[in-house]
C-alpha cells in the first residue's frame, strides 16, 4: 500500500510495546513495518516503511538495522544514522528502498536499538515477482484465455464498494492479504478487466457473483450490484469472461421472495432480462446456471417443500419460453448430513455445491486437503444429490474466529489435482464431470482468495493454470504499474489517511489524577463540544470515536446522549479481560421498561460466547459474560430507576458475577472460568454502531477495570450519586 495505508495499520494492529532493558522509563512501540506498495517486483525499487513511537518520559535515540537475504539490497534509506525521538508520543518514520536482483520470497529482519540495547526484532516476508520491463500502454492488453480440461469457475465476493471502506478492516490486521489492485473500489470497469485478464489467462473462465436483493414483494432492488452492473457490464472485455449468480437469500424476510408471485413476476423477469439473456452469462447445454445460497429458506418463503419444487419447475419453463433448454439450479450445502441432502433433493434442485468447506480444528495444510476430499467423496457415496465439486484455499472468518487455516500454493495445487481426478470419475452426463468451483476469488476479509495479492503473488492462479491447462508454464503476469495504469485504491487511501489522522487523536496519552488501581479504560466525555473523539483518561490510549451522537451537560462536565449513536473504541488486547473485571458507569433515563438496550458492549455475533456487556434487559440493569452463545445474563432484582442519575456496576472474579445499583448488590450468578477474549471493538451507548438496541438516556464516567472492585469500593462510588438529579 501507499504510505497512508501503512499508517492506517495503526487503526487495528496492536503495537508491540518494548522497553529498553535497564531503562524502565524508555518505552518504544513499533507501530508498523510493511511495504508501501501492494506488490513488489524484482529489479524495481520496493519501498518499505517502519513507524516507531517513543511513549517514555524522556528522549531517546533509535538505531535501526535491516537484515536482508542474499539477492536483496538497499538502494537508499533514512535510517543510516540514529533517529532521535522526543518524549511524549514522538514518532519516527524509518524508510528503505529495496531492490531484489531476481524473483524470490525474501524474509527481512528489522532490529531496533535504544540505549545500546536491542529492544525489538521484527520479521517481514516479501514476495518479489519476476522482473518486467515497465512500459506505457493505452489500456490493459487483451486477455489471452488458456484452454482448460474442465470449466473452472470461482466465487466472486462483490463487497468492495467505494462507500463501504470498513469491509477492508480485517486486512489492516492482515496486510499480507493486500490485493494486487490495492484496496480497490470495484465499480471501476478497469478493475473488472484486470480480473478478467488474470482469471482467463490462468484457466478461470467464469465468476459466480454473490447477488443480494434488498427487499421482497416488489420491484427488484439490489445491494452490492456494482461489480456486475457498473464494472463488468461496462468493461471492455466483458465478452472474454462468463458470469453467473449465487442468490444470497440468507437474510430472512429481506433477500428472498415474498411468495411465488414475487418470484415469477418480479425476480425471475429481472434475472432473465438483466442476466440470463446476456451473452456472457454462463449457460451449459443451453441452460442458464443459477446457484442458490440457502435453498432451504425458500420452504418458508413459498409455503412448503412441494411448492418450492413446483416453483423451480416454473422457473425452468420460463427459461424454455425464452429460448433456452431449461435452467440448472444448484443449492449450497457444506456438509454430509443425508437428511439435509434429501431435503435439497425434495426441493427439486439439480445439484449441490459448497460455497466453502468448513474444516474444523485450525488444521495444517495436509489435514485441510484430506478433509475437503473426504467431504467430497462422502457426498458422492451417499448417492442422494449429484454435486459440482468446490475446493477451498483458506478460511479465517471476518473476525479471525473459529477454525483458521490456509493452504500455500503448492498444497492448493495438490488439492486441485485430487479434485480434478475425482471429477473425472463422475458420470459424464453430470455437470460435476465438466465443471469445478474454486473458493474464493476475492473474499479478502473472510480469509479465502486466489486473486493475485501480496503474500503469494500469482501463486494460486499459477496452480490453477498448471493443473487445468496444457498452456506453457512460462508466461507473463502484468500488474497495473507495469503498463502505467492505476492506482485503483485512491478512495480507500484517502479514507484511511483520514482515519489515521483520527487515530492520532484517539491514542493521545492522557491521565486523570486519582485513577484507581487496575483501571484499563476511563471515558468521561468531557472533551470540548464538537470533538470527534472521547479520550481514555486511564493513560492506555483507548480513545473512542463519536458516531451520530453528541455531548450534553452531565452531572459534572459533559455526558454522552444516547439516542441511537454511540462511541466506538477500536479493538486492543487490553480490552480482552479474562480472569477478573469490573464495568461501572453513570446513567440517567426518563424511559422505563427498556428492553434489550446496551450501554457497554463487546459481545457480537460471530463471537457471542466471548466478551462482556452491561445494559438494560426487560427494564432491569443487566450484566452479561457469556460462556456459551448469549448466555449468563445477570439481571438486577429491581428495575432501573428513572428521572435521576444512577450508578451501575458489574463485577467478576473468575467464579461469580455480581451486579450493583447505586452501590448496593442487586444480583449474583455463578459463572466459573475465564471470560473468552475476542478481537471486537468496544461500543459505549449502544449494542453496535447504527443499531436499534441502544440505551435511551445519558451516559457518563464509564470505567473498565482488570480486577473485581470490592463491595466497599462499589458502595462508595454509588453513594456519591444517590439522590443526584
Amino acid at each position: 500500500m501507499k504510505k497512508t495505508l501503512s499508517l492506517a495499520l495503526l487503526l487495528l494492529m496492536p503495537p508491540a510495546a518494548l522497553r529498553a532493558s535497564g531503562q524502565p522509563a524508555t518505552q518504544l512501540e513499533l507501530l508498523s513495518f510493511q511495504p508501501d506498495q501492494p506488490m513488489a517486483r524484482a529489479q524495481r525499487p520496493a519501498p518499505v516503511t517502519a513507524v516507531v513511537r517513543n511513549t517514555g518520559d524522556h528522549p531517546t535515540e533509535v538505531t535501526a538495522r535491516l537484515i536482508l537475504p542474499e539477492g536483496v539490497r538497499i538502494l537508499r534509506t533514512n535510517a543510516g544514522q540514529p533517529v532521535p525521538l522526543d518524549k511524549g508520543d514522538a514518532e519516527g518514520k524509518l524508510t528503505w528502498e529495496l531492490e531484489a536482483g531476481s524473483a524470490m520470497s525474501a524474509e527481512l529482519q528489522l532490529e531496533l536499538e535504544a540505549e545500546k540495547k536491542t529492544v525489538v526484532r521484527q520479521s517481514l516476508n516479501m514476495q518479489f515477482l519476476p522482473a518486467v520491463t515497465p512500459r506505457k500502454l493505452a489500456y490493459i492488453p487483451e486477455p489471452e484465455a488458456v484452454p482448460t480440461s474442465l470449466l473452472v469457475g470461482a466465487h466472486n465476493c462483490p463487497l468492495w464498494e467505494a462507500d463501504k471502506p470498513n469491509m477492508w478492516l480485517n486486512l489492516l490486521k492482515h496486510p499480507e492479504r493486500t490485493p494486487a489492485l490495492g484496496f480497490y473500489t470495484q465499480e471501476n470497469p478497469e478493475v473488472a478487466d484486470w480480473e478478467t485478464k488474470w482469471a482467463v489467462e490462468h484457466g478461470v473462465s467464469y465468476f459466480i457473483y454473490c447477488w443480494y436483493r434488498t427487499g421482497q414483494g416488489g420491484a427488484v432492488k439490489m445491494r452490492y450490484g456494482s461489480a456486475i452492473h457498473d464494472a463488468l457490464f461496462k468493461s471492455r472485455y466483458v465478452n472474454k469472461m462468463k458470469f453467473t449468480l449465487m442468490w444470497e437469500n440468507q437474510a430472512r424476510g429481506q433477500a428472498g421472495v415474498a411468495n411465488e408471485q414475487d418470484l415469477m413476476q418480479n425476480l425471475m423477469p429481472f434475472w432473465m432480462e438483466n442476466y440470463f439473456k446476456h451473452p456472457s452469462y454462463l449457460k451449459v447445454d443451453n441452460k442458464p446456471v443459477l446457484f442458490i445460497y440457502r435453498p432451504e429458506f425458500l420452504v418458508k418463503d413459498l409455503g412448503g417443500v412441494a411448492n418450492v419444487a413446483k416453483a423451480f419447475d416454473k422457473m425452468r419453463q420460463a427459461c424454455r419460453v425464452s429460448g433456452f433448454d431449461g435452467l440448472y439450479i444448484l443449492g449450497e450445502y457444506r456438509g454430509t448430513d443425508p437428511k439435509h441432502l434429501l431435503l435439497m433433493k425434495s426441493l427439486g434442485l439439480d445439484y449441490t455445491f459448497a460455497y466453502c468447506w468448513g474444516v474444523p480444528g485450525s488444521p495444517a495444510p495436509e489435514q485441510a486437503v484430506q478433509a475437503q476430499m473426504e467431504y467430497i467423496r462422502k457426498t458422492q457415496e451417499l448417492h442422494i444429490l449429484p454435486q459440482v465439486v468446490t475446493v477451498s484455499q483458506a478460511w479465517s472468518g471476518w473476525h479471525d474466529e473459529g477454525s483458521i487455516w490456509k493452504l500455500p500454493p503448492t498444497d492448493f495445487e495438490r488439492l486441485l489435482r485430487l479434485a480434478k481426478d475425482f471429477a473425472g470419475t463422475l458420470p459424464k452426463q453430470e455437470l460435476g464431470s465438466r465443471m469445478l468451483i474454486l473458493d474464493n476469488w476475492n473474499e479478502w476479509g473472510e480469509g479465502h482468495y486466489i486473486a493475485p495479492y501480496r503474500e503469494y503473488g500469482f501463486g494460486y492462479l499459477d496452480a490453477v493454470r498448471n493443473v487445468f491447462s496444457a498452456a506453457p508454464t512460462a508466461h507473463e503476469d502484468l500488474l497495473p504499474e507495469d503498463i502505467g495504469m492505476g492506482p485503483y485504491d485512491t478512495v480507500m487511501r484517502e479514507h484511511f489517511a483520514r482515519e489515521a489522522r483520527l487515530h492520532e487523536l484517539l491514542t493521545r496519552k492522557v491521565i486523570k489524577p486519582g485513577a484507581p488501581e487496575g483501571l484499563v479504560g476511563w471515558w468521561t466525555f468531557d472533551e470540548e463540544q464538537g470533538a470527534p473523539v472521547t479520550l481514555d483518561y486511564s493513560g492506555h490510549r483507548l480513545g473512542g470515536t463519536l458516531l451520530q451522537t453528541a455531548r450534553v451537560p452531565g452531572l459534572v462536565g459533559s455526558a454522552l446522549v444516547c439516542t441511537g449513536g454511540c462511541v466506538v473504541v477500536p479493538n486492543h488486547p487490553l480490552l480482552s479481560l479474562t480472569n477478573a473485571l469490573t464495568i461501572e458507569c453513570r446513567v440517567k433515563t426518563d424511559t422505563a421498561g427498556q428492553k434489550n438496550r446496551w450501554i457497554v458492549n463487546r459481545v457480537f455475533g460471530g463471537g457471542a460466547n466471548t466478551g462482556y456487556r452491561l445494559g438494560v434487559l426487560d427494564g432491569h440493569p443487566c450484566f452479561e459474560l457469556p460462556l456459551t452463545n448469549w448466555s449468563h445474563n445477570l439481571k438486577a432484582a429491581a428495575p432501573l430507576p428513572t428521572g435521576r442519575w444512577v450508578h451501575l456496576a458489574g463485577t467478576f472474579d473468575g467464579q461469580t458475577m455480581r451486579i450493583y445499583v447505586d452501590g448496593a448488590e442487586c444480583g449474583a450468578m455463578t459463572r466459573p472460568g475465564p471470560v473468552k477474549p475476542n478481537t471486537f471493538h468496544l461500543v459505549l451507548g449502544n449494542y453496535e454502531a447504527g443499531h436499534g438496541s441502544h440505551f435511551i438516556g445519558l451516559l457518563d464516567e464509564v470505567r473498565l477495570y482488570n480486577r473485581k472492585l470490592t463491595p466497599d469500593e462499589i458502595r462508595i462510588l454509588g453513594a456519591a450519586l444517590k439522590g443526584a438529579p
